[in-house]
């Protein structure tokens, strides 16, 4: 695999410089060769100005004449037909090094998203590979004017900080890559939510793995991706194909919002199909207000039902026991609760500190 820092020279010539020699040797211009080698004249006064390439049945017939074999000629052509293109490659990655400036670069490299860079070159070839894109211009046209929309539904132009968010997603895209997920089915992810609620009641210290395995059962890839600075994202679903994404945060390291966050995105997944992209706490000209609704009242069922904070809020004051109580009661975890009613500002904000839990992934 060749690698950028290889060595490469730094000009090669055209190899009809070397037939223009080699004619002038043997004595002969180029409408007797092109007569020899039964072509046509405009075509050997192109290749000799170096305006056109020599083909493979070129070199055969250049051998018969100039006695020089065809492997020189094709490998001539060869070496520098790759000059050139890496003398564009090169001029593209120049012309990328302020787009590339625009992102979180320091912080991608301390978090190992990107290998670390001595100039700004190696820093911007970096992030091209880290989208895989050649040039900046493919990056604009997929995140900014939708051009593979299958891939991705929406445009980040008018996000505050398109370059931090488009970041972030795609980490999350090459984290889902090395998972190794069974076929979607939706009843089956739905069978599977009970187990995940316990998972939420009980948050044990393995408790994204836990997740992560049920998921991947059911088809369903969960990845954990840090924030970003400028990045204040909670949440993201999208399908890959026909594998759903869940890209979670843990941005508050908080385990209430965790896994409200898990259960709205996993409603998007069941009640909103493929065809759209959500990003939790990011606005976007092509939000869907009401599907967002829809995946919080998802999520609500899941962690903590209207009913069941009605029956909790007629026992106000809540002390410990109580909240602990109807934790087990509604198989749900404390902070649920509480955050819940913080959420609402029924309760305030000094009140039940000690039920959250952080969110550790590793």
């Amino acid at each position: 695999m060749l690698k950028e820092n290889q060595y490469h020279p730094q000009s090669i010539l055209h190899p009809g410089e070397t037939l223009a020699e080699k004619l002038e040797e043997m004595g002969m211009g180029p409408k007797e060769f092109a007569l020899r080698t039964g072509k046509p004249e405009k075509t050997i006064t192109a290749v000799l100005k170096g305006d056109s390439s020599i083909t493979a049945d070129m070199a055969v017939q250049f051998e018969s004449v100039t006695k020089i074999p065809a492997n020189f000629w094709m490998n001539y052509q060869r070496g520098y037909d790759e000059f050139i293109a890496r003398k564009k490659r090169q001029n593209a990655i120049a012309q990328s090094v302020e787009w590339a400036k625009s992102f979180p670069l320091n912080e991608m490299i301390k978090k190992g998203w990107l290998p670390p860079g001595n100039n700004a070159q190696e820093k911007t070839i970096a992030m091209l590979g880290f989208f895989g894109f050649s040039h900046h211009s493919a990056w604009e046209d997929y995140y900014f004017n939708q051009q593979l929309k299958v891939a991705f539904r929406i445009s980040l132009a008018n996000t505050r900080e398109p370059f931090a968010i488009s970041a972030w997603l795609r980490k999350g895209e090459l984290q889902a890559a090395v998972l190794q997920a069974k076929e979607y089915k939706e009843k089956k992810f739905k069978e599977a939510l009970p187990a995940l609620k316990r998972i939420m009641a009980e948050h044990p210290a393995d408790f994204f793995h836990q997740l992560q395995d049920i998921c991947l059962e059911a088809g369903v890839k969960v990845v954990h991706t840090p924030t970003l600075p400028k990045a204040p994202i909670c949440g993201s679903t999208r399908w890959l194909n026909d594998t759903p994404l869940i890209q979670l945060t843990g941005r508050y390291n908080r385990n209430d919002s965790f896994w409200f966050t898990f259960f709205h995105e996993a409603g998007h997944i069941l009640l909103h199909g493929k065809k759209d992209i959500f990003l939790e706490k990011v606005e976007y000209s092509d939000k869907d207000l009401k599907k967002e609704k829809e995946a919080d009242e998802f999520a609500v069922k899941w962690t903590l039902t209207e009913e069941e904070e009605a029956t909790i809020l007629a026992a106000v004051p809540l002390d410990e026991q109580k909240v602990r109580s109807f934790a087990a009661q509604f198989n749900t975890h404390p902070a649920i609760i509480i955050g819940r009613l913080q959420h609402k500002q029924l309760v305030p904000y000094s009140l039940g500190r000690e039920y959250f839990e952080p969110v550790v992934f590793e």
